[in-house]
């Protein structure tokens, strides 16, 4: 939970730009503060501060999924306008029918196998066949390569996730109070931001959380 909500307050410090306007508190000293009470109950109650690695390698995996999506959604449109079709097919064969559905509710699982079963299924043939269409072959490899790093991310943060401790009495209040003010952030930047889907994701809590652990529910 304070890792979802230490990721919330780093998209609240980068979008002050646009919020300074609809708080007179949030500010860039506000958010500091926030950030370094999040800081302090992951230092003071789940002894992450020997293993950063959890955090930052949490933030590295939402920003890849991000760009992992963003990739296989341009890609597939593409497909669809070039093998109008056989588009179909050729998605189905990359895997995107399988774990399309799954990897939007944040199973890590789920993209991992979609970007292996891509590699597999996109020959050299089919890849030409592609590129001759007019995508750019840059994509497609960049697609391919991120199977590596998103393996190796999530191994990494899963070994992290057992150094947590369980949590005492004391820090469930102030957990729970961290998570009452980012759900109230949510609530004004998600009216604010009502007409920019993307945006009130970046700062929905049940949404972060999926993505950094929503492959466990389907285990």
């Amino acid at each position: 939970m304070l890792l979802a909500s230490k990721i919330i307050t780093q998209t609240l410090a980068g979008n002050l730009s646009d919020l300074a306007i609809v708080r007179n508190n949030w500010t860039e000293t506000n958010v500091t503060e926030l950030s370094v009470k999040i800081d302090d109950g992951i230092k003071n109650y789940l002894d992450l501060d020997k293993n950063k690695e959890l955090r930052d390698i949490t933030g590295k995996l939402a920003s890849l999924q991000y760009l992992v999506l963003k990739d296989l959604s341009l890609l597939k449109a593409q497909l669809e306008a070039d093998f109008v079709k056989e588009s179909k097919e050729i998605v189905k064969k990359m895997g995107y029918d399988k774990n399309l559905y799954r990897i939007q509710k944040g199973d890590w699982e789920a993209l991992i196998q979609l970007i292996s079963t891509f590699k597999k299924g996109i020959s050299e043939g089919l890849k030409k066949q592609i590129v001759e269409k007019g995508t750019n072959i840059a994509l497609i490899d960049r697609i391919i390569g991120y199977a590596y790093q998103l393996k190796e991310a999530n191994i990494t943060q899963e070994t992290l996730k057992e150094t947590c401790k369980t949590l005492s009495e004391k820090a469930v209040t102030v957990f729970n109070g961290i998570h009452e003010e980012i759900i109230g952030v949510y609530k004004i930047v998600s009216n604010f931001y009502w007409y920019d889907e993307l945006k009130r994701e970046q700062f929905t809590f049940s949404n972060v959380v999926a993505s950094m652990n929503g492959h466990k529910k389907n285990r």
